[in-house]
C-alpha cells in the first residue's frame, strides 16, 4: 500500500529552487568580472600547475571583454541572493526547521558513516529522520557559505565605505581569494548535490518539487485481532473462582 507523505513545506522549495537560478547567474557574472584579472593559479616552484582559467576557456564560454555587463549583473543579483537566503533563514527559525538541519553532536561521526554507506563499503544504513549527518552538515555549511559570500563581496565591492570589513577579510586581495574559493565550494557542492540527488531516485527529487513523497507500508492493519489460544478460552457458564 502507497501513501503520500508531506516532506518539504512551500516556503523551503521556492527558497531553494529561487536560488538555483540566481546563484548560476552570478557565477556567470563573476566569471566575466573576473577575466578583467585573472590572476589566480596554482604553482609549484615556478611552474604553474592550474590557472583560472585558460583563454581558451573564456573563448568557449564567450566570456572575453565583457566586464561592464558582468558587473551589472552580478551586483543586481546579489540583491536577490541576500533577499532569498535572508527568507530562508527567517523561516527556518520561525518554523523550527532549523532543529533538523544543524548539526550535533553525532553528526561527523555519523557523517562517516554515510560516506561509507554510499561507497557501497559499509551495508547497514546510518540514523536518518528528515535529513541523514551528511546532509545536516552540507546545508549548514552552505548557509555558512553564503554568508561568506556576501561578506567577501562587500569588502571587493566597497573596499573604502567598507573598509572594517575589507580589514576583517584580510585586505582587499585576501577577500578576493575567499569570494574565489567560496564560489569554487558552490560548484563542487552542486556536482556532489546532483549526484546524491540521482542516486536516491525520483521520489525524493518530486518531494523538492512538490513537497510530498510516496512511501511503501504494510498492508496488514494497525491493530489486528490474534486467533484466541484455546487455553485461554472462557467458559461463560463457569462460576468464577
Amino acid at each position: 500500500m502507497k501513501v503520500i507523505k508531506e516532506k518539504h513545506a512551500f516556503a523551503m522549495r521556492l527558497t531553494h529552487w529561487v536560488n538555483f537560478p540566481v546563484l548560476a547567474i552570478m557565477i556567470w557574472s563573476g566569471l566575466l568580472i573576473y577575466w578583467a584579472s585573472g590572476v589566480y593559479t596554482i604553482s609549484i616552484f615556478g611552474y604553474t600547475l592550474i590557472k583560472f582559467f585558460p583563454p581558451k576557456f573564456y573563448e568557449f564560454f564567450n566570456l572575453r571583454r565583457r566586464l561592464a555587463e558582468g558587473m551589472a549583473f552580478h551586483f543586481l543579483f546579489m540583491w536577490f541572493f541576500a533577499v532569498n537566503g535572508f527568507l530562508y533563514i527567517l523561516y527556518t527559525i520561525i518554523s523550527g526547521a532549523w532543529r533538523e538541519l544543524v548539526p550535533k553532536k553525532s553528526s561527523f561521526k555519523e557523517a562517516w558513516l554515510v560516506v561509507l554507506h554510499d561507497l557501497h563499503i559499509r551495508k547497514t544504513t546510518p540514523p536518518q529522520n528528515k535529513y541523514n549527518a551528511a546532509q545536516r552538515i552540507a546545508y549548514t555549511s552552505i548557509i555558512i557559505m553564503g554568508f561568506g559570500s556576501l561578506f567577501t563581496g562587500l569588502a571587493i565591492y566597497k573596499p573604502a565605505q567598507f573598509y572594517w570589513i575589507t580589514w576583517l577579510c584580510g585586505g582587499y586581495h585576501f577577500a578576493r581569494i575567499l569570494h574565489f574559493a567560496l564560489t569554487m565550494g558552490y560548484l563542487l557542492f552542486f556536482v556532489v548535490h546532483v549526484v546524491q540527488v540521482i542516486l536516491a531516485g525520483w521520489n525524493n527529487f518530486r518531494s523538492v518539487i512538490a513537497g510530498f513523497e510516496v512511501l511503501e507500508v504494510s498492508a496488514v492493519p494497525e491493530f489486528q485481532q490474534l486467533p484466541e489460544e484455546p487455553h485461554l478460552k472462557v467458559d461463560p457458564n463457569e462460576p468464577e473462582k
